[in-house]
This record gives C-alpha cells, structure tokens and sequence, in this order.
C-alpha cells in the first residue's frame, strides 16, 4: 500500500492502532495521512485525538468499531488506527556522531537478532524509559520495524533512534574506537552482570531468543556477562535486556550520589 506523493516518488504508508503508539506519531515529525476513531471511544479521549489530528491536519474519520476491525483484523486497536510514513532507521555514521556530541557517557542497546516483534517492542520502550541513545539491530536475521514493533512499544518507537546495520560485529568495532566498551550476555559467562562495572560509556549486547549471541558478536564484545538465575529456565530477551538496562541506570544513578 502507498501513498502517492508525485508522480514520480511514492511514500510507504505503515498503518498503526493503539492510542498510544498513534499520539506519539501524532506528536512527532513522521506524517500521518488519515486517522480513524471509533465512535463508542471515552468522549475525552475522543476529543483529544480530534484535537491531535487537527493540529497536523490529518483526515478524521469517526466509525463503528466494525470498520475499525476490518482495518485491523484480528488484533486490538483499542478504537484508533492511523496511516502513517513509514517508519525511518537513523544512519549508523550519523549515530555515530550523536554518539560522539553527547556530553555524558553513550548508553547504547545491540540487539542480536531478536526474532520476537513482541520482544524488540518492549525492548525499546524500556530503553527510552532508562534512557538509551538507540538501539542497533541487524539488517537481515531479526526483527525489523514494523506495526505490531510499534503498538508493543507503546510510543516509544517514535522517540528513540533505531539502526540497522549489516554487520553487528563491525559495528562493535567502530564503537570500540569511540572508545565505548560493549558487554555481551551469554548463559556460559562466567562474570556476573552484577559485578561488571557499567557506568562508563557502554554497549550492551542481548542475543537472540533461542540461540543467544552469535560467536563471531560474542567474539567482539569486550567482556560477557551474565544475568543470575535459578533452575534451567533462560530469560525472555526483552526481560533479560531490561535487567541488563536497569543494571546501568542503577549503578549510574549510585555513583552520581558517590
């Protein structure tokens, strides 16, 4: 499906639902080209994505909540779907360079190829919420952004930058020589995650939900840690990357106060 912007170029259009993955596409700078609301919504929140929409200029249309299910069939919309751009991968060089300007320490999250939608969703929700620079995801082998990425992030792949790269393992390597050290998380590590030191500039490295960290990216990290647990269970990607991003913003926020 697209939009047609001339006659000569085309813009993907991403339909989205969920009222919160729409108001932050609302209140970015991506386009949104329609907007539909069901008509049985909470009056103030009905009010309040007319006056979103208004103030973009977006195209309302208030519907049954049968139309709204026949534009999304079979997930909950929660009453609000939208056309929107296509969502945009920030260039690696240019996030090397915010990277380079930020005056703190980068907090970057490497995802190595996380399968789950569900997962890299809330993985990115939590990693705007403990305040990551981005995250970097592979260009093949994983998840990419998509519809369902953004209603499992509630918003927040409006908000923090996303790259694909081809290479994982060359992409530790150029942050290596922005001199930020990137920790891995394997099952076999014998350090604990809890005794690395994490308050510096840091990557952080979360495999697969089935295979972990491929060997050639557990290769380049500069250490590998791991999350301690009990039986013979693992962790969900994204809780395990959550762990793995609240660890940092515990030991930032302690040695702030040191």
């Amino acid at each position: 499906m697209t939009y047609e912007e001339n006659e000569t170029n085309e813009a993907q259009i991403s339909r989205i639902y969920g009222k919160h993955p729409v108001r932050s596409a609302l209140k970015s700078e991506r386009p949104v080209y329609k907007l539909w609301l069901a008509n049985n919504l909470e009056p103030r929140m009905l009010k309040e994505f007319q006056i979103l929409a208004r103030e973009r200029s977006t195209p309302v249309q208030v519907v049954p909540p049968e139309k709204i299910q026949k534009l999304c069939p079979g997930v909950q919309a929660q009453g609000i779907v939208a056309d929107t751009g296509s969502y945009e991968y920030l260039d690696w060089e240019a996030f090397c360079q915010l990277l380079k300007d930020k005056d703190g320490d980068p907090f970057v999250i490497l995802l190595d190829q996380v399968q789950d939608p569900h997962n890299l969703g809330a993985i990115l929700r939590t990693a705007e919420a403990a305040g990551a620079d981005g995250v970097v995801i592979p260009r093949h082998g994983g998840a990419g952004l998509t519809e369902g990425v953004a209603k499992a992030s509630a918003g927040a792949i409006e908000n923090i930058p996303v790259v694909q790269v081809t290479n994982l393992s060359r992409a530790l390597e150029d942050l290596q020589e922005l001199n930020i050290w990137s920790t891995g998380f394997a099952l076999d590590a014998k350090e604990s995650y809890f005794d690395a030191d994490l308050t510096g500039p840091v990557a952080l490295v979360v495999g697969s939900e089935h295979k972990g960290l491929r060997p050639n990216v557990g290769n380049h990290c500069d250490r590998l840690v791991h999350i301690p647990m009990q039986g013979d269970r693992s962790l969900n990607a994204s809780v395990a990357a959550s762990l793995a991003m609240y660890e940092v913003v515990r030991q930032r926020l302690r040695a702030a106060k040191a």
